[in-house]
C-alpha cells in the first residue's frame, strides 16, 4: 500500500502563491509518474500536471506558464508550486501516484482563490 498525504492549501487572493506539497510513504519501489489533480464543485477531476520518474513534464493548458511541478525522489515529495493564482483554480486538489500500475491518491487539500 501507498499513502498520500497533501499540504500547503488555502485561501489566497487572485494574483497570489501557495505550493503544495504531498509525501508519500509505503510501498514505493516501481513508483513512476506522480501528479496533481483539481475538482471543482460540479465538474469532473482534471489534471493539473504531472511529471515522471524522469523528470519530463506536461501540464494543462489553463495553468501552463502559472504552474511549476517538482519532485525530490530522496523524500519521496512531488511538489506543485501555482502563481498567478485565479479565482477559477478553485478546487480541492488531490495528489496521485501511480506503482507500477496502480494508480493512489491523496485525501485532498482545499485550494480557494478570492478577495
Amino acid at each position: 500500500q501507498v499513502q498520500l498525504v497533501e499540504s500547503g492549501g488555502g485561501l489566497v487572493q487572485p494574483g497570489g502563491s501557495l505550493r503544495l506539497s504531498c509525501v508519500a510513504s509505503g510501498r514505493l519501489f516501481g513508483i513512476n509518474d506522480m501528479g496533481w489533480y483539481r475538482q471543482a464543485p460540479g465538474k469532473e477531476r482534471e489534471l493539473v500536471a504531472r511529471i515522471d520518474s524522469r523528470y519530463r513534464t506536461n501540464y494543462a493548458d489553463s495553468v501552463k506558464g502559472r504552474f511549476t511541478i517538482s519532485r525530490d525522489n530522496a523524500k519521496n515529495t512531488v511538489y506543485l508550486q501555482m502563481n498567478g493564482l485565479k479565482p477559477e483554480d478553485t478546487a480541492v486538489y488531490y495528489c496521485n501516484a501511480v506503482v507500477w500500475a496502480d494508480n493512489y491518491w491523496g485525501q485532498g487539500t482545499q485550494v480557494t482563490v478570492s478577495s
